[in-house]
């Protein structure tokens, strides 16, 4: 006579008890963090003057300029798309408030205004272009990129007669708006600008839109498989559209600052800085792939570009090398994000 054996138990994976470790080494941000503390040891050791005070509020800053860029192409590259049309929006947003307050003789946050809503219309218009035609986003951005940079230069001329906007210095309003989006905060004895600040704000928005409202579950949605989030209701064009309206948004602030910050603006500027946000979207755990990230990574990303960026200089050492590390860094987040995030799936 036989006797059957029960079969082994086995746990169900849906509600197994994860350590407080493994969770945290499944987060898409986590090789960005390993690699800030590893960059800032090292600019720490090779250039003492790095971790004064007042250096840590200068590579702050430099972040903060690429980083406030990041949120907006972080957010877009979740949804599973790209903007390289993203550098030179700056610029065309800094242009628009330069040259239709001075051309229209009118108090500066009028052109701010004007600026904002050309920002968005360029978003707005990447964004319905891709969903109407199903061309990549690639060739969609690529497309206004080109259009942007003939447009900054050609209307510069036009309306202004040289390659830089003409100073609206001595024009209404333009004091308030610098404190606005140019203005230092003493922060024990220390000028931090207010960029940082806003940088911060915006980060933490876009975690809590990404982390705990619905619209946070679409744009990971159309990242990860865009046929499958519109068969479940998933407002796929609406979703996209905003995103690219989000990077249009995050265009028009960095254009502000840099309009009040330096005073006039150079119509051929901002040429290959998209390549720089998608860079710390990358470093911060996004994939190319989509539908997968954090803005947190993102910011982290543009730390890491703004530590190495100054560190270099703190070193003294050859700027040509700047290149040479970015390109390291971006190698080895690259791989470390895909081992992330293969490691959370297993998980």
């Amino acid at each position: 006579m036989t006797t059957a054996t029960a079969a082994p138990s086995t746990a169900d994976e849906r509600v197994a008890r994860r350590s407080a470790v493994s969770v945290l080494l499944t987060r898409p941000e986590m090789g960005a963090i390993v690699g800030a503390i590893v960059v800032f040891v090292f600019f720490a050791i090779v250039a003492p003057t790095f971790t004064q005070p007042a250096s840590i509020a200068t590579v702050l800053y430099g972040s903060s300029t690429i980083g406030i860029m990041a949120v907006g192409v972080s957010l877009l590259m979740i949804g599973g798309e790209f903007d390289l049309s993203a550098g030179v929006a700056v610029i065309s947003s800094a242009l628009t408030a330069s040259l239709f307050s001075w051309y229209f003789v009118t108090n500066v946050w009028v052109g701010i205004f004007a600026a904002l809503v050309f920002s968005l219309a360029v978003g707005m218009f990447n964004g319905w272009l891709l969903m109407k035609t199903k061309l990549p986003s690639f060739i969609i951005t690529l497309a206004s990129f080109l259009m942007l940079t003939g447009i900054n230069l050609g209307v510069t001329r036009l309306v202004g007669g040289g390659v830089a906007s003409p100073g609206i210095t001595d024009m209404d309003g333009f004091a308030a708006a610098k404190a606005v989006f140019a203005s230092n905060i003493p922060i024990f004895g220390i000028d931090v600008n207010i960029t940082v600040f806003i940088w911060i704000g915006l980060v933490a928005v876009a975690t809590f839109i990404l982390m705990r409202t619905r619209i946070g579950n679409w744009i990971f949605a159309v990242g990860g498989d865009e046929n499958a989030a519109r068969a479940v209701g998933v407002p796929v064009q609406s979703t996209k559209i905003g995103l690219f309206m989000g990077v249009g948004f995050c265009a028009w602030i960095v254009g502000m600052h840099n309009l009040f910050n330096f005073n006039v603006v150079q119509s051929g500027e901002g040429v290959g800085n998209e390549f720089l946000y998608i860079i710390a979207a990358v470093i911060g755990g996004c994939l190319l792939t989509g539908g997968y990230g954090s803005a947190i990574g993102g910011a982290i990303g543009a730390f890491i570009f703004g530590m190495a960026n100054k560190g270099i200089v703190y070193a003294q050492w050859n700027p040509d090398w700047f290149k040479f590390f970015l390109g390291l860094m971006l190698l080895l987040a690259t791989i470390v994000n895909l081992v992330v995030k293969n490691r959370a799936e297993r998980k």
